[in-house]
């Protein structure tokens, strides 16, 4: 009976970390061999993706409530904002409007993070599918398809850098809440060290 109750935590962990294996940018993949807008879009969105890959992996409970003032957001509420970033990011890279209708109250941190991840591998796909003129044409709508919208650019100083800069914060606040990233990783290269 013991062999088996120490058996169950351990299985729990092995299930958690292949589940965790499976998440997209993990490590951001080759370069592509060309620069092209949609390349470099593309890599742009997994730099993103990579950072916000480590950054949330293996967040704890009291990482997740933490927040550095009572006014600020807590490190889940951050990872909310960047899942509805990187919808945005996922919309616009597929010429469709952004839409704002997701609770993301009602997600686990678990579901949050594999969503998230998803979408921006996903918009990276899609911006590297696309050539010059369709990146050039592509623009952020908010509401109903159609609109005018923002031209592209926006994209990038918008949700892009946003998320980036967000992501950043998760680093500081599993920091100060005692659960720093994997020193392994290399940011430069988008790999773990060995």
């Amino acid at each position: 009976m013991k062999k088996l109750l120490l058996l169950i935590p351990l299985c729990a962990l092995l299930m958690i970390n292949t589940h965790a294996q499976d998440l997209p940018l993990r490590e951001i993949p080759d370069a592509p061999e060309s620069y092209t807008a949609g390349n470099v879009l593309g890599r742009l969105v997994e730099g993103f993706g990579f950072r916000y890959y480590w950054a949330s992996e293996g967040l704890r409970a009291e990482d997740l409530d933490y927040k550095p003032s009572k006014d600020a957001r807590s490190c889940i509420e951050t990872l909310q904002h960047i899942l509805n970033l990187s919808e945005g990011v996922l919309y616009t890279s597929k010429g469709e409007a952004i839409k704002n209708t997701r609770d993301f109250d009602k997600l686990s941190y678990q579901d949050i993070r594999k969503q998230t991840l998803e979408n921006l591998s996903n918009a990276a796909q899609n911006f590297r599918s696309k050539s010059d003129e369709e990146i050039a044409s592509l623009k952020i709508q908010f509401g109903r398809a159609g609109s005018n919208g923002f031209d592209l650019w926006y994209l990038i100083n918008g949700q892009i850098s946003d998320g980036i800069y967000h992501t950043g914060q998760l680093v500081t606040f599993r920091r100060s809440s005692g659960n720093p990233i994997n020193s392994k990783i290399s940011v430069f290269r988008g790999k773990v060290r060995d």
